[in-house]
């Protein structure tokens, strides 16, 4: 009885985890939510006639949504740091090997676009004419830095950096909605088609 319990417990000391930390689960589902929120709000705000809103609605939806993205970008630093230094659960053995890649290669590009909107964002907001006389708050608490070199520039260049970061910034959003959209349907093919208990890896 003792060998058997000795011989159980080193082979689950040696098993790779299952699911993926705490920690990791606290961070995705905080990252996926803000992002979620802000997609609200943006499209709250653009969706809604002109006028509907005042001018201090209007700046308490834009400042709220870039407060939103400045945390999901120390969030998405910290999931990063987490996930170098914590190895993720393995995926099922019976993934075929194009799937495995194509899981790999929805993450990275995952990954490329949810530090790509905060910085380009950020980058499109400090290229902002009026940046200066508008200083950000972080939730209303206390102010937010621009991007120093960006401010300084002069007008016209400000001006054109400006329309340029937020055309790249629309299209980060967009190539994040396709890839967000691949990422769920092939965890809802994998768990309900071919019966891989994958999405209790992410919960809590």
């Amino acid at each position: 009885m003792k060998t058997s319990f000795s011989a159980e417990s080193s082979f689950s000391a040696a098993a790779p985890a299952q699911k993926y930390t705490r920690v990791a689960v606290l961070l995705h589902w905080s990252i996926a939510l803000l992002m979620l929120g802000n997609v609200a709000l943006g499209l709250t705000a653009a969706l809604l006639p002109d006028g509907t809103l005042s001018d201090e609605n209007i700046r308490f939806v834009i400042d709220t949504h870039k407060s939103i993205g400045i945390t999901v970008l120390g969030l998405a630093i910290l999931r990063v740091l987490w996930r170098l230094t914590h190895r993720p659960p393995p995926l099922p053995a019976e993934f075929p090997m194009w799937e495995r890649a194509a899981a790999h290669a929805a993450h990275i590009a995952l990954y490329v676009l949810i530090f790509a909107m905060p910085l380009t964002g950020w980058l499109h907001d400090s290229a902002w004419v009026a940046a200066a006389s508008h200083p950000m708050y972080l939730f209303g608490l206390f102010q937010w830095p621009r991007i120093g070199f960006i401010m300084n520039l002069d007008a016209a260049t400000k001006d054109q950096l400006h329309e340029q970061f937020g055309a790249l910034h629309t299209a980060c959003s967009y190539a994040l909605y396709g890839v967000l959209a691949l990422h769920v349907a092939g965890a809802l093919k994998h768990q309900w088609i071919d019966r891989h208990s994958v999405l209790r890896r992410m919960m809590p």
